[in-house]
Parts: C-alpha cells; structure tokens; sequence
C-alpha cells in the first residue's frame, strides 16, 4: 500500500493569496515562525506602501488592516475553539515582535484575525460564543476585546470574485467553477494549481478539471492582454484564412488592390473571357 502524503493546505491557500495579491498594496508571508519553539501562524497578509488596492475582495475581507493574521482549517480539519486560542497567542506574539518595543505597541486597530475553514464548524458554532453573522459564509465572533472574522468556504456565495476561496471549498463543483474563474498573475501559478488538484485526489475528492483545461482557459483569459497583431503573429497566412470564401477575403479588398499584382495581359485576357460570356 502505498503512504499517504500529507496534504500541505494551509501552504496551497497561502500560495493562491501571494498570487491573488500581487501587483497590490498587499504582502503576503507564509508559515511565520513566530516563537523559538517553532510555531508557524498560517499567513500573513500585510498592507504595504504603494501598490493597488483589488475590488472586490473575496467576502470577508473587505475592510482589511495593515496586519491580517490568518488561520486555515481544510476539509478534514476541525476549526474550533483551541485553534482560536493558538490564533490569538499568535497575534500577541506577532505584535510584541513588530513594535518598536513592549511598551510602545502598534495599536490594535492595525490588526485584524481570520479564522478560516472550509466546512460549518459545528462544534464551535454549538458553544456559547458572541457570534454574528455578516453575510452568507461570513462570521464576526468576540473573544475579549478581540474580533474574529470567520469564513465558512462551503458557504460562501458562489461568485468570480470568491474564486479563491471556492479553490479550497471542498466541494468539487466549486472548486472546477474557480478553477476556470481565477485569473492567475505569477507563472507558479499552473504548480500551485496542479498540486491542489492532486491533493484532492489524494483525499478522495476527484476534480475532472485538468492542467490542460486550465491552461486553455488561463489563455482565454488573458487573450485581451495581446494585440491583434500579436495573436496573428502565432499562426501561418493560410492558417488565418481557414474557414473563410474566397467571396469573404476578396470583399475586404477594393478593386485596385484585388488587381494589385496582375499583368496587363492577365487583365485583358480575364475581360475578354468576360466579354465572351456576356455576349453568349
């Protein structure tokens, strides 16, 4: 029997979210060791100076801070309440080793934490917590003076602009509708892609959709970034004129150009033969 491989989800949503903000006023950061016994806080999606802001956002992530502290739970990972309490230690610790000291801290308004799990989180959702609901998917839950943002992926509304989350719902419908939806911006985007739908099969999740779908669609996507000029540079003259009449090539010429390139002799011979028609 073959070993099962250890699925690296937390990374796969890192990856997809340092592709989604490239180009924009966001930085992601991967695996943060944040201790030093190593303890990695999932993501880190950090505002940065300069570069373009995205609308719209996957929901829940609007109203982003400068600091976004995230946690991910995938579809055989139970979010509940210990992963919250490990997310607030992470945020606490985060925040002592960027200020400029223990008594100098950056304000807890420049913080915002993210608990996000790709199924309803019964247990947690059972207990006695200060929960409200958003939106469809979307959770605001206090713990103290803290908020924390809960997204629920196989809840969230199916959408182009949910791409990212729809990656990791679990539900393999959504997961082909993202796949075809998002649009990537880093060439590792095709690996991170492949070693997602491989990770499903392993779990025993099948996704029909293949690299090769993805690269036919990730090329339409992108079609209207290239020129006319561009495109028609890829293929033969004869390659451009398949499927068209003669009738529909020559109604593009106008009668000097359609001439252009015959002899006078050619041109008296075709209007005697026309002649000769007409007078039968």
């Amino acid at each position: 029997m073959p070993t099962k491989q250890k699925t690296d989800w937390h990374r796969l949503l890192g990856l997809i979210f340092t592709d989604f903000f490239t180009g924009s006023a966001w930085n992601v950061e991967l695996e943060k060791d944040l201790s030093v016994k190593r303890q990695l806080l999932d993501i880190i999606i950090l505002r940065r100076d300069g570069g373009g802001l995205i609308d719209p956002l996957p929901d829940g992530l609007e109203g982003m801070k400068k600091h976004n502290l995230l946690t991910f739970k995938s579809i055989r990972e139970p979010l509940d309440d210990w992963v919250l309490k490990e997310l607030t230690g992470h945020y606490v610790n985060y925040r002592k080793q960027i200020s400029p000291s223990f008594n100098d801290l950056y304000p807890e308004e420049q913080f915002q934490l993210y608990g996000i799990t790709a199924r309803y989180p019964k247990k947690l959702f059972s207990q006695q917590v200060e929960l409200t609901k958003v939106q469809d998917g979307v959770y605001d839950m206090h713990r103290g003076s803290d908020n924390i943002r809960l997204i629920v992926l196989n809840e969230i509304p199916h959408a182009k602009h949910n791409a990212a989350w729809h990656l990791f719902s679990g539900i393999p419908g959504e997961v082909e509708f993202a796949a075809r939806q998002y649009r990537g911006k880093t060439q590792e985007i095709s690996t991170v892609l492949n070693t997602l739908f491989d990770n499903y099969n392993l779990e025993g999740i099948p996704v029909s959709y293949t690299m090769k779908d993805f690269q036919r669609d990730y090329v339409k996507n992108h079609l209207g970034l290239l020129s006319p000029d561009e495109v028609l540079d890829r293929y033969s003259p004869d390659d451009r004129l398949k499927g068209l009449s003669s009738d529909e090539v020559l109604d593009r010429f106008s009668p000097d150009d359609r001439l252009r390139g015959l002899s006078s002799e050619e041109i008296l011979l075709y209007l005697k033969k026309l002649g000769g028609k007409t007078g039968e």
